[in-house]
């Protein structure tokens, strides 16, 4: 459903919340337009005529997942070269001065699906935004020097977040999560891959998927819409031709649950266990959302509650979902006492039960749709989270929902949708990563959630951010 609504507009009658005489504002998402350009590229734009900057990206299907092992952190490696220097820009400093010289932002990341360049300029600079990002996507250099200092960069970068625990146990879960698949590998690759990488290599890889076919471009802000559809159809120069992309394989099903142990020196334990979950083309994704948000989301969470508020177990508890084509999955963390931590984990576990035994009460579902809803309206506030939300559903789902659309499905959800997604995510064979120095805590019997269907105990084995995480460098 489509909805147009005139800027300026006075509210009528009862503000209900908004100030008296406040200008509605045209929702953004309800008046994009989708333009296929030639080569095969696409091109989503919005105007947001009240706003002083305008934002763009360049999204690429690909990213981490269509790495083989050998290769793997080769998409992560060319984002970090294609700020290295250009034919026109021969610095990285020359590309940095064109943007922040006038006070925007510039810079990329690359995930498990995808790889993004944006930028985020005042309104009148958008012109010159589009260009320094058409640079370094279809001109940069990709020199022979630059390959091997950004080499030593990146396996910098590993070991840093190899020290911070919460990001070296997020890995170790989605190790186990989808072992040995491309999803359950570091971003980054590990320090042999990078090792590893010839320039050839590189070369290679950004030649099958640097293409237009692969390419969405999300703008939002203030701007000319047919101006910049006329821009880029004069700019943009990369390959027209697909090159045969890879199909991704999805990852074979678990074999009952898992713990995964590395043992650290660490004053926590830092705990991540979760379970498979639903993938972002999944109807019940808006109910596996609700679910989350009650479960981990927020100080009113039931794992807040409980876990901070009522045992005093951990600082920090959240749960958190991350959504792939063919997968997903729901996960907590927890950072507690290593001698707290089976205490910690069976109260986690506990919690999962309860979702799987009782429907929400209706106070507690209403509270998390405003929850969600709420933060879905907050995080569309920018011009480039627009960008971004425009260039991801195109790229990904292959069509764009507004927010009015998103609000409907969230408010369909009922408690009884809950519960039921609940039984059917919650009672698959839980995973755990451990990442301290403290005692195993599966040493003593922990329950699977959902006992009523649980076989299989937790059988021990030594061994990121929630939602689709991805690795995201400073420039």
């Amino acid at each position: 459903m489509r909805r147009s609504v005139r800027l300026g507009r006075t509210a009528p009658g009862r503000s209900r919340g908004r100030l008296e005489g406040a200008p509605i504002l045209a929702n953004p998402l309800t008046l994009h337009r989708v333009h296929g350009l030639a080569g095969g590229a696409k091109l989503v734009t919005t105007a947001m005529p009240e706003r002083l900057s305008a934002s763009l990206v360049f999204m690429f299907g690909g990213g981490s997942r269509l790495e083989d092992k050998r290769h793997a952190g080769v998409s992560h490696f060319i984002e970090h070269l294609f700020f290295k220097g250009t034919q026109r820009r021969p610095t990285s400093k020359e590309i940095a001065d064109a943007i922040e010289g006038i006070g925007g932002f510039i810079n990329a990341s690359t995930d498990k699906e995808l790889t993004a360049y944006w930028t985020r300029v005042p309104a009148e600079h958008l012109a010159l935004g589009l260009d320094v990002l058409i640079d370094i996507v279809s001109n940069s250099k990709l020199a022979p020097a630059d390959v091997e200092r950004e080499r030593t960069v990146i396996l910098e970068e590993l070991r840093m977040y190899q020290d911070q625990p919460q990001e070296y146990v997020q890995n170790l879960f989605e190790e186990i999560m989808w072992p040995d698949h491309p999803l359950g590998r570091d971003i980054a690759g590990t320090e042999q891959s990078i090792a590893q990488l010839t320039r050839d290599d590189i070369l290679e890889y950004a030649n099958a998927h640097y293409r237009l076919p692969n390419l969405v471009m999300g703008a939002a802000g203030a701007m000319d819409e047919s101006e910049m559809l006329s821009l880029v159809g004069k700019s943009l120069t990369l390959p027209a031709d697909p090159d045969g992309q890879v199909v991704p394989q999805p990852p074979s099903d678990l074999n009952g649950p898992r713990v995964l142990l590395r043992r650290r020196r660490t004053e926590q334990a830092h705990i991540c266990l979760g379970v498979r979950a639903l993938n972002y083309l999944d109807p019940d994704r808006y109910v596996l959302d609700l679910m989350n948000t009650v479960l981990g989301e927020g100080m009113s969470s039931r794992l807040f509650l409980n876990i901070r508020e009522r045992l005093g177990l951990a600082y920090d508890v959240h749960s958190f979902t991350q959504k792939h084509r063919d997968t997903g999955m729901l996960g907590v963390y927890l950072g507690v006492d290593p001698k707290n931590a089976a205490e910690a984990v069976r109260a986690v576990i506990a919690e999962m039960e309860t979702l799987c035994d009782h429907e929400l009460a209706g106070e507690e579902l209403g509270r998390a749709k405003e929850f969600t809803k709420g933060r879905l309206r907050l995080e569309l506030e920018s011009t480039n989270s627009v960008s971004f939300w425009l260039a991801y559903q195109e790229l990904l789902m292959g069509s764009i929902k507004t927010i009015d659309d998103e609000v409907a499905l969230v408010d369909a959800v009922t408690a009884a949708d809950v519960r039921r997604v609940a039984i059917d995510v919650l009672r698959a064979p839980i995973q755990m990563a451990d990442n301290s120095s403290g005692a195993n805590p599966c040493s003593r019997p922990m329950p699977q959630a959902g006992t009523a269907r649980r076989g299989d105990g937790h059988r021990c084995r030594r061994r990121r951010r929630g939602s689709a995480a991805s690795r995201q460098g400073a420039r």
